[in-house]
């Protein structure tokens, strides 16, 4: 059955108090049984042991080459000649590597500098508290989240500003030592993973273990880590990755302002997006705790160093291309530039308020009706009397808003907005649109794991859904 609470006499309005009678935290004893399922290693994802090793292996070396075919090789995709060529092609990789990419004391210097002071300005600075949903391996208790990450930011680019201003710590410098930071960021994505995942035995707080070491250090031994009242999964989602996608944005900008007088529409437009999404996460923070990255993801290898070294290093390799190559190589028209900038704010725009209905929702099924209002809240954030199911696990499934029209109206947009992060250096080379392909690929398989999940514990109310919402990204497409 539908639900709606617009207070309309109907059918459905009339079967209402049947869920108005039930607290909003309220968890059925069959959905306390589908959660201690949820809670269960059961299968393997990712193809196992030996798939999570190739995972860990395979990526940060695909890192390498991609950089090193964007920085030294004009962004061409370049390969051995012939089979005698494989072994001099490798030693000329590993050259690069050693030479351009070698952890020096500045790359350990700039990138453990960003770190710890994110993590202590997250300590000292005050913000808004927000409750997450019911853990149910926590006996459906609920965590407090100190959503400080708005303060934190603003913090960040006066520190940056007033360091760059005075030539403390000039901006220009970190695109000119990418690859050393990116190594850098590989040594934290490893080590704080270990370190985690050796806490979890050491204080026996490890969750859904499958008893293989790969396995379990890829995907995370513990749920809800935390430093005093910093949540670190949430942090480390927010302060690290978003932080250095921007700056270097902005370091691309001031490379090029020095090397040409001016900034490219196409360097700007970077710094749009990019700033686009750094502002959503920070003012929108108290959302995160709504999400399943909170909510159900453990915190592993797999999260740790992609928000470490992956995101911010493999992300903007349209900015490392305009930074190293000269504007004509990339130049749009006028109707060009109209083009993809409404692209990125309309898709913006999408992936912004479908977060913020889903959220709020989520929020309001806990009995909170008051939302925190930072800049910019947009039109159409919230939902007022949404539509919704109720499944008999006790939880509710919106109907509304973007959400009665595509499963994962969000995941459309974010990744029209990664198409763009590429597109918008053209044809001049196919390294930047890394990101958007690699990034569909994670969502499909995200999304499929999602879908699985939700089957598993909704069962018959997932597949109501499903026929209310009948596609699962693009309306009247897929």
């Amino acid at each position: 059955m539908v639900f709606n609470t617009d207070g309309k006499e109907s059918t459905l309005r009339r079967r209402k108090p049947e869920v108005e009678t039930q607290p909003a935290l309220f968890v059925t004893e069959a959905g306390r049984e589908a959660d201690k399922k949820l809670d269960q290693h059961t299968t393997y994802e990712f193809g196992g042991p030996w798939g999570v090793v190739a995972i860990m292996t395979g990526f940060p070396i695909l890192m390498y080459y991609l950089w090193i075919c964007l920085w030294f090789y004009d962004g061409k995709v370049v390969l051995p000649d012939s089979i005698d060529d494989i072994k001099p092609f490798l030693w000329r990789m590993w050259g690069h590597v050693a030479k351009d990419a070698y952890p020096n004391a500045y790359a350990w210097k700039v990138y453990s500098g960003n770190f710890f002071f994110q993590l202590f300005i997250a300590w000292i600075l005050p913000g808004y508290q927000q409750e997450g949903l019911p853990v149910p391996s926590l006996n459906y208790k609920t965590l407090n989240y100190n959503c400080n990450a708005l303060y934190c930011l603003y913090t960040t680019l006066v520190t940056a500003a007033a360091l760059h201003y005075y030539n403390i710590f000039r901006l220009t410098e970190i695109i000119d030592n990418y690859g050393h930071l990116m190594t850098v960021s590989m040594f934290y994505g490893f080590g704080v993973s270990l370190i985690t995942y050796l806490w979890a035995i050491f204080t026996n707080s490890q969750i859904r273990m499958s008893g293989n070491f790969f396995y379990d250090y890829f995907m995370g031994a513990m749920l809800n880590p935390r430093l005093g009242s910093i949540d670190l999964k949430m942090w480390a989602e927010v302060r690290i990755p978003w932080v250095i996608v921007f700056f270097l944005s902005v370091s691309g900008a001031c490379k090029q302002y020095e090397t040409l007088g001016y900034v490219t529409p196409n360097m700007a437009f970077m710094i749009l997006a990019t700033g686009f999404y750094i502002n959503a996460c920070a003012k929108g923070e108290e959302c995160i705790p709504q999400t399943w990255d909170m909510f159900h993801e453990k915190w592993g290898f797999m999260v740790i160093f992609w928000n470490f070294s992956g995101v911010p290093f493999s992300y903007v390799y349209s900015v490392v291309y305009m930074a190293s190559h000269d504007p004509s190589k990339y130049q749009f028209s006028t109707a060009g530039y109209v083009f993809i900038y409404t692209v990125l704010c309309t898709a913006y725009y999408i992936w912004d308020t479908a977060m913020a209905q889903k959220s709020h929702f989520k929020m309001e099924t806990q009995g909170i009706t008051k939302f925190r209002k930072t800049f910019p809240q947009l039109p159409g954030c919230h939902v007022k009397n949404p539509k919704f199911i109720q499944t008999a696990h006790g939880n509710r499934l919106l109907v509304s808003g973007w959400w009665a029209y595509s499963r994962k109206p969000n995941y459309v947009a974010d990744w029209t907005m990664s198409l763009t992060w590429g597109a918008i250096i053209g044809t001049a080379t196919i390294i930047p649109y890394f990101y958007s392909m690699f990034f569909i690929v994670v969502l499909l398989h995200r999304c499929t794991r999602d879908f699985e999940r939700c089957s598993q514990k909704y069962g018959k109310d997932w597949e109501r859904y499903c026929e209310i919402v009948k596609y699962k990204y693009i309306p009247y497409v897929y």
